[in-house]
C-alpha cells in the first residue's frame, strides 16, 4: 500500500538499524599481557640476526635474515618472538622456492604460538641428490635441513629453545663415556668426537659409538638400548 506525503520532508532516520561490528583487534591480549597476534602490525624498525649458509653445493653462500618483535617491552612480561625472515644470495638457482618458504615461515611466525616444529619439520627435508657434512661432522640432507639448523639457532639465542634436549644427569654421563671410550680404544677425537665414529639417525652427527655393548651417541645421547 502507498501513501502520499502531503507535507515538506525535515527529516531523515533508519528504523531499527544494525549496530556496527566492533574492529577486528589489532592485538590478542591476555590481561594486560600481549601475545603474538596474525593481525599485530609490523614496527617501523625490528632487530634481527643474519646467519651465513655456505654449502660444498654452491659456491655462492646464503644469508638468512630473521627479525624479531619485542612483547611488552620493559615489563616482566617482556618477549622477543621471530616476526619474519628473509634469504639472500647470489645463486639464483633457488630463488622461487626460497620466496615461497620465507613468505609460508613468516605467515606461522605471526600467527604466534609455538614455532619450534618448523625445525623438525625443516631438518626433515632430505635432497634426493644427497646431502653434504658441514664442520664439526653434522650431515646436512638438504639445504632446507640447514636453514632449519640456522633457525634452532637463532630461537636458543632468544631463548625460546633452552639446552640441549638432555638433562644434566644424562649430559655428565655422555661426556664420561665419551672420555672413557676415547682412552680404551685410543681414539684420536674429530671435531670433538672418536675418529671413526657411526652416523646418527637422530642428530646426524658422526658421534655414535659402543658404549656398554650398546650403540650410543655422544652428541645427543640418542641409545638404541632406550
Amino acid at each position: 500500500m502507498t501513501k502520499k506525503i502531503d507535507k515538506k520532508i525535515v527529516k531523515t532516520e533508519v528504523v531499527n538499524k544494525p549496530e556496527a561490528e566492533p574492529p577486528a583487534p589489532a592485538l590478542a591480549t591476555t590481561g594486560n599481557v600481549v601475545q603474538m597476534h596474525e593481525k599485530l602490525e609490523r614496527p617501523a624498525m625490528l632487530a634481527g640476526e643474519t646467519y651465513k649458509i655456505k654449502t660444498p653445493q654452491s659456491e655462492h653462500a646464503l644469508y638468512v635474515t630473521i627479525n624479531d618483535i619485542v612483547l611488552n617491552p620493559g615489563t616482566e612480561h617482556e618477549l622477543r618472538r621471530p616476526f619474519e625472515i628473509f634469504i639472500n644470495s647470489k645463486n639464483m638457482d633457488h630463488f622461487q622456492w626460497i620466496v615461497a618458504l620465507t613468505r609460508i615461515m613468516s605467515a606461522v611466525f605471526r600467527k604466534g604460538g609455538d614455532v619450534t616444529f618448523l625445525v623438525e619439520e625443516m631438518r626433515s627435508v632430505f635432497d634426493p641428490r644427497g646431502g653434504y657434512f658441514k664442520g664439526g661432522g653434522r650431515f646436512m640432507p638438504s639445504l632446507v635441513a640447514e636453514i632449519g639448523d640456522a633457525l634452532e639457532e637463532h630461537l636458543r639465542r632468544i631463548g625460546i629453545l633452552k639446552g640441549d634436549g638432555l638433562d644434566e644427569g644424562r649430559r655428565k654421563y655422555i661426556d664420561e663415556k665419551r672420555r672413557a671410550y676415547q682412552s680404551l680404544a685410543g681414539a684420536d677425537a674429530v671435531d670433538g668426537f672418536p675418529d671413526g665414529a657411526g652416523l646418527c639417525g637422530k642428530c646426524y652427527v658422526k658421534a655414535v659409538v659402543p658404549i656398554d655393548n650398546c650403540l650410543t651417541c655422544l652428541n645427543c645421547g640418542e641409545s638404541k638400548c632406550g
